[in-house]
């Protein structure tokens, strides 16, 4: 069957392409949908057959983690199981934007999510689509980025098409992002941190943001 792709505005995203959307994912489908960096793929990651299905669209080995996306600060905790001083700095002060931090999971979150490595990828994208998206779903969907795994991120729809075809139901498309970058990746360990993947968002503004 082929992939259903629906235009979408990403300043004022229409409430029921949104709600479409929202629709499949809340069935456990995986939805592409655009972002302030990449396109990603999203559905529900407490769902354990979803998850399973974005690592079979993507090819993707079940050791890596599947990133979360959240539209709050305060969605993001209820997700990590000791919130880390540093997470908090740095969410407050770059969030929303091209920023995942990863730290330790909450036990509400299938360890098969996580790579079943305990840790989990959070990001709160600049992004209208994803906000509403999230919020109409209910809580938070993932996020990794929609191509195949070893291939290039896609920054349109074409390209998605192009790379995962008939592996997907629907494709929200509001044009090219205009960004080849990925979000840039943090990790944080206790008081420790350091940058796991630089991507749209510099060092420099974690360390400033840190006072590093």
């Amino acid at each position: 069957m082929a992939v259903e792709v629906l235009k979408i505005s990403s300043e004022a995203p229409d409430r029921q392409v949104i709600d479409y959307a929202a629709s499949f994912i809340r069935r456990g489908r995986v939805v592409a949908i655009p972002t302030d960096t990449v396109y990603g793929l999203s559905t529900d990651p407490f769902n354990l057959a979803a998850i399973e299905r974005v690592f079979r669209v993507k090819g993707r080995p079940e050791s890596q983690a599947l990133p979360i996306l959240v539209n709050s600060v305060e969605q993001a905790i209820t997700l990590i199981r000791d919130v880390p001083d540093g997470f908090l700095t740095l969410a407050n002060k770059l969030w929303p934007g091209a920023l995942t931090i990863v730290v330790e999971a909450t036990h509400r979150l299938p360890l098969k999510v996580t790579g079943n490595t305990g840790r989990v990828a959070l990001r709160w994208p600049d992004s209208r689509i994803a906000s509403a998206l999230i919020e109409a779903v209910g809580g938070p969907i993932t996020g990794t980025s929609a191509n195949l795994s070893g291939y290039p991120s896609c920054t349109n729809a074409s390209a998605i098409v192009e790379q995962l075809g008939d592996r997907l139901p629907l494709i929200l498309d509001s044009g090219d992002t205009g960004v080849t970058l990925s979000s840039t990746i943090v990790r944080i360990e206790n008081d420790n941190w350091f940058v796991a993947r630089e991507g749209a968002l510099p060092e420099s503004e974690i360390r400033k943001a840190l006072g590093a």
